[in-house]
């Protein structure tokens, strides 16, 4: 047995974002889609508030901070609640929802103090991560802003004309703070097994179309990892209404592979990780007695 957990993006819902439009198939729950093809698995959505200024704004570092906390904090009372602290994890995110999952799985592994180390079991316990359109080219605080600003425009298009001025400003701060993130996360990707999914689709931002995040950002080639486009534009890549779908396959392939291999490797990062915890609980134990 093992979870999947799917994180939406910016402006998005735990149910919609998933659900193809001008249906009711959401392919995370329909029993002819992800359900018949993972039946050993509990598949979850996480929902937060994903309104523009709440992720992107002045205050986002905080704000960021704060969703993942909550969705550590969520996945860790469940997990005790169903007895099943160390069921292998496997995350989905769109857009903007794997920087809350890599903020998340950056505040997890440092958490393993005596009094928190529950915390830590969010970390330990993942196996793989899907990124459907997530921004992890950083290069410049300009570019970031640049991707932010058109997924407002793909995402929440009454934002561009309400808050130009004011929306500018606060995407070069934030922009700051998602970089800071992947900075956070780089060095704990080894431990994961990641898929990279870029749009091949442009979005129709009304004067123009545009890709919301470039292949290059969305898919960066690394080690290890990865990578695929899907033949649609950035809101639509994470809808599947069939089985027959394009990208479906890939998506679902991946799932099952991971869902495979993870029970293994889990258990034997679990193993690693309780003789770590417990030789720091040693240390501590001798340094209170000096």
């Amino acid at each position: 047995m093992h979870s999947v957990v799917a994180v939406h993006g910016l402006n998005g819902d735990p149910f919609k974002t998933w659900t193809a439009e001008g249906s009711d198939k959401m392919w995370l729950k329909d029993p002819s889609l992800l359900p018949s093809n993972l039946k050993n698995s509990r598949i979850l959505t996480y929902g937060y508030n994903a309104m523009v200024m709440e992720v992107l704004g002045k205050t986002s570092s905080d704000r960021i901070l704060q969703h993942a906390q909550t969705l550590v904090a969520e996945l860790v009372a469940d997990r005790e609640l169903e007895d099943a602290v160390q069921r292998p994890l496997i995350f989905i995110c769109h857009s903007l929802g794997g920087i809350i999952v890599k903020r998340a799985l950056a505040y997890s592994a440092s958490r393993t103090s005596k009094s928190i180390q529950h915390v830590h079991s969010i970390y330990v316990s993942t196996f793989g991560i899907l990124f459907l359109g997530t921004p992890h080219d950083g290069s410049s605080k300009a570019q970031l802003a640049s991707i932010s600003r058109r997924m407002i425009g793909a995402l929440v298009p009454s934002m561009i004309a309400d808050t130009e001025g004011q929306l500018l400003d606060a995407l070069k701060e934030g922009s700051e703070v998602l970089q800071n993130i992947t900075d956070m996360f780089v060095p704990l990707m080894k431990n994961f097994h990641i898929f990279f999914f870029w749009e091949q689709e442009k979005t129709n931002m009304g004067v123009t179309q545009q890709y919301v995040v470039q292949e290059s950002s969305a898919a960066p080639i690394l080690d290890s990892t990865e990578r695929a486009g899907l033949p649609y534009d950035h809101k639509n890549m994470c809808k599947f209404e069939s089985r027959t779908s394009p990208g479906y396959r890939v998506v679902a392939a991946a799932l099952i592979r991971y869902s495979r291999e993870a029970p293994e490797v889990i258990s034997r990062r679990w193993n690693h990780a309780l003789e770590m915890l417990n030789s720091k609980r040693s240390q501590e134990a001798e340094e209170l007695l000096r």
